[in-house]
């Protein structure tokens, strides 16, 4: 077989060589169009993306419209990538998204700060569009106003019943109503508080603060993301469950339980992500990849709560019902002994609470790292305080400068950074974007904090100030807080959160026990500027938060 040849011609079009994707090329022999497999060492290379003419004359009339169709199939991505257009048809937002897979919560910033409106709609391939606010009168709406017509989803609901189950954060409607209900006057009673309290002071006082004191002695580099979320891990265990996981003991163990957890919300994260939830269906039908490894995590995690819900059944009949307070014994002394309900319930409250207190608490101390003198005054407020070590809960309240710098921490690097509601029926949101059944809306609480609109030409700086007020007639500072649909960090409307009290307990005992003894000094390697900022469900620092501990003096 003879080499192809081209000659010009007036009216050419062209036939594009791919040669790393193309099995087969077919070339022009003696005017006709001809398939043949490449031989090993043919007379003329023909180099990838090279660009040949070919004229009317050589192609079969038969042919006319393949090629004209192979050309757009591979001249469209070359178009977009090289004249930077971001949205195409078929395949929607697609090279964007995956361009920017590393950054999606900078990218969807970006792109919700740069709209007029703050709201824009990414165009996805193989699936509904999807809207990305950053608008509050769209989070009002979409959270309270059209509060019936948002719900999880199907999708979101599928991804993560594995893990979730019928639990609270997985279910919509009457399912929601009756937990949310049942749940929330646990949230209020004072000996589920007192309980919370002496938690999370035993849990600072004999694992913590021992174990900060160990590295500043030795003088070592500690990952105080990890050493964190060890700490969160451990109380929320216990206060939902009455277990201690013990992870945070001075040898640091590998504890099964959590990492088992870890890999569940991780791969359940993936899902979510996936461009079409057939793809991880069929590969849980198979048993392959990422599945199998949920497979095996989801069994671990029911496996421990089964055996928990036994133990805590047996102990209550033994010993009675008032003598625990967690919130596991709280649902069985309700009355409520269905062990499928009681795990899915607990084991949602272990997601809901494990990493967003220790996402906060490791931004918070890297920024008032960055502002020293916003450190100083929440020592000062802090050492105003002469028995920290038995502060009551309305004493802990009082802390309004630690208050405010947690909640500007949040505002910036917010737990979780993006959240969605799928619409059930078709919308107009308030600025005149049109939703249709099945389109997912996300508020965006990062790009929210960083909204020139929303919090002034000053958004980028760490000032707790702009949260407080100085009361003219008692001279004294509060805290004044913003409407919950500009700052949604802890969602807002009929879900916001049950454990917002609970949290700022937790966080602000953390961060007068730490402050109080210690200085956290992060150690910045050569050439690095800020920690990257990474989220799954919730939000994290990339490589974790290496620091050296030094006492303060």
């Amino acid at each position: 077989m003879t080499q192809p040849t081209f000659k010009a011609s007036n009216h050419p079009f062209f036939v594009i060589h791919v040669d790393e994707f193309l099995p087969k090329i077919k070339t022009a022999n003696k005017g006709k169009l001809t398939a043949f497999k490449r031989p090993r060492k043919p007379k003329t290379t023909l180099s990838p993306l090279n660009v040949y003419f070919l004229t009317e004359a050589s192609t079969p009339k038969k042919n006319k419209m393949i090629l004209p169709l192979l050309l757009l199939c591979f001249l469209l991505p070359l178009i977009f990538i090289f004249f930077n257009t971001k949205s195409y048809p078929l395949i929607g937002d697609y090279i964007s998204i995956y361009t920017n897979r590393h950054r999606l919560i900078q990218f969807l910033s970006d792109a919700v700060l740069s709209s007029p409106n703050h709201t824009v709609v990414l165009r996805r391939p193989f699936g509904p569009s999807r809207v990305i606010t950053g608008n509050p009168a769209v989070v009002q709406h979409i959270l309270k106003t059209k509060f019936s017509t948002y719900q999880k989803g199907e999708n979101f609901r599928a991804a993560l019943f594995d893990v979730l189950g019928d639990g609270i954060f997985n279910v919509d409607g009457d399912k929601w109503k009756f937990q949310r209900q049942l749940s929330n006057p646990m949230f209020n009673t004072k000996s589920l508080r007192h309980f919370v309290e002496h938690v999370v002071d035993t849990e600072l006082n004999e694992r913590l603060i021992p174990i900060l004191a160990t590295a500043a002695d030795n003088n070592t580099v500690i990952d105080l993301q990890d050493v964190l979320q060890r700490f969160a891990f451990d109380n929320i265990c216990q206060i939902a469950f009455g277990y201690d996981p013990a992870c945070l003991t001075p040898s640091l163990p590998h504890a099964s339980f959590a990492v088992a957890f870890e890999d569940a919300i991780r791969l359940c994260t993936e899902r979510v992500r996936t461009s079409s939830p057939i793809i991880w269906k069929i590969k849980r039908f198979l048993n392959i990849g990422s599945e199998k490894q949920l497979k095996k995590a989801v069994s671990e995690i029911r496996q421990l709560a089964v055996k928990i819900v036994n133990q805590r059944k047996q102990e209550m009949k033994t010993m009675g019902c008032d003598k625990s307070v967690d919130l596991l014994s709280g649902f069985i002394s309700a009355g409520y002994t269905d062990d499928r309900f009681l795990m899915d319930i607990v084991v949602s409250f272990i997601f809901a609470g494990r990493d967003t207190t220790s996402a906060a608490l490791t931004w918070f101390f890297w920024l008032i790292y960055k502002n020293p003198t916003v450190e100083t005054e929440i020592v000062n407020e802090i050492n105003r305080k002469p028995n920290l070590d038995t502060l009551v809960y309305d004493e802990v309240k009082e802390m309004v400068y630690t208050h405010a710098s947690i909640c500007e921490s949040m505002r910036l690097y917010p737990p979780v950074p993006i959240d969605g509601k799928m619409a059930i029926n078709d919308d107009v949101l308030p600025d005149g974007t049109v939703v249709k059944k099945g389109m997912t809306v996300s508020y965006h609480p990062y790009a929210m904090g960083r909204s020139e609109k929303l919090w002034g030409e000053d958004w980028s700086e760490f000032r707790p100030e702009r949260w407080l007020e100085e009361d003219e007639v008692t001279e004294t500072v509060r805290f004044v807080a913003r409407d919950a649909y500009t700052y949604p960090v802890f969602q807002a409307g009929p879900r916001m959160c049950s454990g917002k009290d609970m949290a700022f307990l937790q966080m602000k005992r953390v961060v007068a026990g730490v402050l109080r003894r210690f200085v956290v000094v992060p150690v910045v390697e050569d050439g690095c500027g800020e920690p990257v900022f990474v989220a799954s469900l919730t939000s994290k620092m990339k490589g974790g938060f290496r620091v050296t501990i030094k006492e303060r003096n």
